[in-house]
């Protein structure tokens, strides 16, 4: 496995383990008709969009031995004016295809994204999980993020979900 910054043509690939992740993650927490209505060709568009972008965000790609991506990690400043400017970064998303899952290129993919937020300057990190995801708050906090207290109710799919908002000292 190797990890590289995403080109605009990985933007297929990128909203294919996209969109194959959500399915797999999000099942019976997001409602199914909203996951089988999720479309690769307009996520693609979306990906190629936001890789093209004078002020895109940072996207890395784990791809396997025969080259094909994997998993993807997407990081920006966060967004609003809540954290001092160009202290704390937005971790968007972190996605891998569902049979790579417990293999480690997660965890690996984790560990380049938490190098290229700290060689980009930033202090601390940000992310938002849904509360119901369970696998993923494992996860993330295996890696050593931590709920900061700040939670959101946001409509996904005609559902409303609380959405908790992690946070993670990178210099630690």
């Amino acid at each position: 496995m190797s990890i590289r910054e995403a080109l605009p043509e990985d933007a297929a690939a990128l909203a294919a383990v996209h969109v194959r992740s959500w399915r797999a993650a999000y099942r019976g927490l997001v409602p199914a008709p909203y996951l089988d209505a999720l479309d690769v060709d307009e996520r693609a568009g979306v990906w190629r969009s936001r890789l093209t972008t004078p002020d895109r965000p940072s996207v890395l790609v784990a791809t396997g031995d025969d080259g094909r991506i994997a998993a993807f990690s997407c990081f920006r400043p966060w967004p609003d004016g809540e954290f001092a400017p160009g202290s704390t970064a937005e971790l968007a998303a972190l996605y891998a295809l569902p049979e790579v899952w417990g293999a480690g290129v997660g965890r690996a993919l984790m560990s380049a994204t938490t190098e290229a937020l700290v060689a980009a300057g930033f202090r601390t990190a940000a992310l938002w999980v849904f509360a119901g995801n369970a696998r993923g708050r494992r996860f993330y906090e295996a890696a050593g993020w931590r709920p900061d207290g700040t939670a959101v109710r946001e409509e996904t799919g005609g559902r409303v979900l609380e959405e908790l908002r992690y946070r993670r000292d990178l210099l630690s």
